[in-house]
């Protein structure tokens, strides 16, 4: 790249590898109008539909080719936003703010029951026989669950009737309050679900709930229903994890998932947890000190933390915020942006 002749300084020079850009109006000239047209990208605020025009003029200091930028400010920005800029090797890169990443488990964390659990009120006398029950093996639950979703098959529960229980499964307590925070907040938080239990489930009780749209991505084992109108179930991956059950890893999909979002050009400020199960503290342990795990209070998530951290000091690097009620987790949310702010 030549390197640019002097030119006039703009509002201000990159003086460092990181600088907050603060503009100034466009002059109304015919080589800004097609600059503008040339370099027009969308306005960063969260919630703008602005447009933000950026123009680059090289400024020649001390032998050091640097950029200056002019921001032009429309009437929908907010007062005092701007531009994340780096310069590196030359160059000018815009980045988005960064979010937080906010996790959830759906059995007794999200619903107030155990979904699998929920559905044995579709068999008959709404227990499953003996010869049912003791298939169970400890880390093979979903090889129960295709067993026990077989033999309801069997019995005629169709689809409509699954349907009905998991839709009629309560939220745990203060979770709608939180939900409705969250989606006023969606600019601030990426969601994301990740649960043992099953895609079908899921989605029906988080539609009734309202609050399907509020995440990213979900995280479940794949469901379906056959032919036979009978309801399948399969596992979700296969790992070697000795923590957790053969069909799921929660530790592995959270740590592929951030990966993922790295590539993709993602920084997340913080990681934020909400669970209740055994099978939620393995991910929680690849969080940082930055990080908050929300563990239901006296649930195996919360027993198991309490145990690492007396056993093994500093070894649980999160911090621990034990919740009963999910308006708990929101006022920590709240009080979190306004630090942030």
């Amino acid at each position: 790249m030549a390197q640019a002749q002097n030119g006039p300084l703009s509002s201000f020079l990159l003086k460092s590898k990181q600088a907050r850009c603060r503009g100034t109006m466009w002059r109304n000239t015919k080589e800004d109008a097609a600059l503008r047209k040339r370099l027009s990208l969308s306005c960063l605020h969260p919630g703008c539909k602005a447009k933000r025009l950026l123009c680059r003029e090289s400024v020649n200091t001390g032998g050091c080719s640097l950029l200056a930028v002019k921001v032009l400010k429309m009437k929908r920005c907010f007062e005092g936003v701007g531009l994340q800029c780096f310069l590196k090797d030359r160059a000018m890169a815009v980045t988005q703010a960064q979010k937080y990443l906010l996790i959830f488990d759906f059995d007794e964390t999200i619903v107030n029951e155990n979904s699998d659990d929920s559905v044995i009120q579709t068999a008959p006398g709404k227990q499953l026989p003996e010869f049912i029950r003791q298939t169970f093996r400890e880390g093979f639950y979903n090889e129960y669950m295709q067993r026990v979703l077989q033999y309801l098959g069997d019995q005629g529960v169709k689809m409509a009737n699954f349907k009905a229980v998991y839709e009629k499964i309560p939220l745990s307590p203060g979770m709608g309050d939180l939900f409705q925070f969250l989606s006023k907040q969606q600019d601030h938080f990426e969601i994301i679900l990740i649960s043992d239990a099953n895609m079908f489930g899921i989605e029906c009780a988080l539609r009734a709930a309202g609050a399907y749209s509020l995440f990213r991505k979900i995280f479940s084992n794949p469901s379906s229903f056959d032919k036979r109108g009978y309801f399948t179930l399969g596992p979700y991956h296969s790992h070697s994890c000795p923590r957790c059950p053969a069909n799921m890893c929660k530790h592995k999909i959270l740590t592929e998932y951030l990966a993922e979002r790295a590539q993709e050009g993602a920084r997340f400020e913080r990681v934020f947890y909400v669970g209740d199960g055994a099978n939620d503290f393995c991910p929680s342990t690849a969080m940082k000190s930055s990080d908050v795990a929300f563990p239901r209070k006296g649930y195996p998530m919360h027993q198991l933390i309490l145990e690492m951290e007396k056993n093994q000091t500093g070894a649980y690097q999160a911090t621990v915020v034990p919740w009963d009620s999910a308006v708990e987790v929101l006022c920590y949310l709240q009080e979190a942006l306004k630090k942030k702010c």
